[in-house]
């Protein structure tokens, strides 16, 4: 019988907002891991216990959700104006491949605190107690990201009393600054990539209204009500409802080939992390999957989101971002929802609870221009050593 020995990679287990991943440096991983292509790609699949026919990643550090199959590689940057390089793979589940066409909002939180655990941040530049900015180069969407991380001691604050919803207890509160969110330049082009600040996908047989937006990350933002929703739904009413998910993911379909990022239905299956697909609805009470109530007073509009296929159980990062951008913007279907008129902040209400974005949007020369998105969001360190795989995995 073929003994295959396992090596040992140093690696940190992270939770970052309502995500957790496994985080690298990258000079820590095998040298044909250090460069894109398929050896990397296969060292993240084994890590996380990919591809997985059952879907429960038993096999690996994955958690058999979108929000936990994610792995995270870090290294000292080489831009200006730049601490770290944070370059995120999504991994899928149930199929042979890892996805690099986005970020993850959440994980930005874990990727500035663990640029310092790992030694990557000039220790002069770390305070023994206050705020260490750690300016950080998002390599998938080429943005930059500013991490504002509470120090205490010398080391990154993990414990405190900012309660996140979704994440189950309190921690310290980490700033994130999503500086020019909108992803232009990439393959999705302009902040709206057909100009308008709502479309009509056809769909279903007729016509749907959709906003398209490239802020944070593509997303497709529809009406609850369009489709069948009420905006107040929890996993449960979404996820074992098979004909459902189909049909969302053919909304997302529909959604990616008129903002451009696919030219065929069949890319879709291939490119799973982006766009996401969203339905929004006016503020509407509704009990959180926590049990705990949720009051239309205390929320602008109500935003449900899918990831990977599957309803998400709180917010995905990015998603917030594109959220504040769009209710930043007269006339978007987020922000016609929370609404309308003129803002710069919006409480929304999701499976989990309740969160609070900002965004800076105005009109310059007739099209909208956004300089930066804001939110709150924690992090801490799970487990730290080394994560050990077959030998002849890449």
């Amino acid at each position: 019988m073929a003994n295959n020995p396992q090596i040992r990679i140093p690696a940190t287990y992270m939770r970052g907002g309502t995500s957790k991943g496994v985080f690298f440096r990258l000079d820590d991983l095998p040298e044909p891991c250090r460069v894109p292509g398929a050896a990397r790609d296969r060292l993240f699949l084994r890590v996380m216990g990919s591809p997985d026919p059952y879907g429960k990643q038993i096999d690996g550090m994955g958690g058999a959700t979108s929000s936990t199959s994610k792995a995270v590689i870090l290294s000292k940057s080489t831009r200006p104006g730049h601490d770290v390089d944070y370059l995120y793979g999504q991994v899928s589940i149930d199929s042979d491949f890892v996805d690099w066409s986005g970020n993850c909002g959440n994980l930005s939180t874990a990727a500035g605190a663990f640029a310092i655990h790992a030694g990557l941040i000039d220790p002069g530049r770390i305070p023994q107690d206050g705020i260490c900015t750690v300016r950080i180069w998002q390599a998938n969407i080429g943005k930059t990201i500013i991490a504002h991380l509470p120090i205490a001691g010398g080391q990154v604050q993990e414990t405190g009393d900012f309660d996140l919803d979704g994440v189950t207890f309190p921690s310290a509160e980490i700033i994130l600054e999503f500086l020019d969110p909108a992803a232009e330049g990439d393959e999705g082009g302009a902040l709206f990539p057909s100009g308008n600040l709502v479309d009509e996908l056809e769909f279903d047989g007729g016509w749907l209204r959709a906003t398209l937006i490239n802020a944070g990350i593509p997303t497709i933002f529809v009406n609850a009500a369009d489709i069948g929703y009420h905006g107040t739904e929890l996993q449960g009413d979404i996820n074992g409802d098979q004909a459902a998910l189909a049909r969302l993911e053919a909304l997302r379909t529909a959604g990616a080939l008129l903002m451009g990022l696919i030219k065929e239905p069949a890319e879709a299956a291939r490119r799973q992390h982006t766009p996401k697909i969203a339905f929004v609805a006016p503020a509407a009470d509704y009990v959180s999957s926590s049990g705990k109530p949720v009051t239309a007073g205390e929320i602008d509009l109500n935003i449900r989101a899918l990831s990977m296929g599957r309803l998400h159980h709180a917010m995905m990062g990015t998603v917030s971002v594109a959220i504040a951008t769009a209710a930043a913007i007269p006339g978007t279907l987020v922000n016609l929802a929370a609404g309308g008129g003129t803002r710069d902040a919006v409480c929304f209400g999701h499976p989990s609870g309740t969160m609070r974005v900002g965004a800076q949007a105005t009109l310059v020369d007739g099209s909208w221009q956004v300089t930066k998105a804001v939110m709150s969001r924690s992090a801490r360190i799970l487990m730290e050593g080394w994560v050990r795989i077959p030998a002849d995995s890449f």
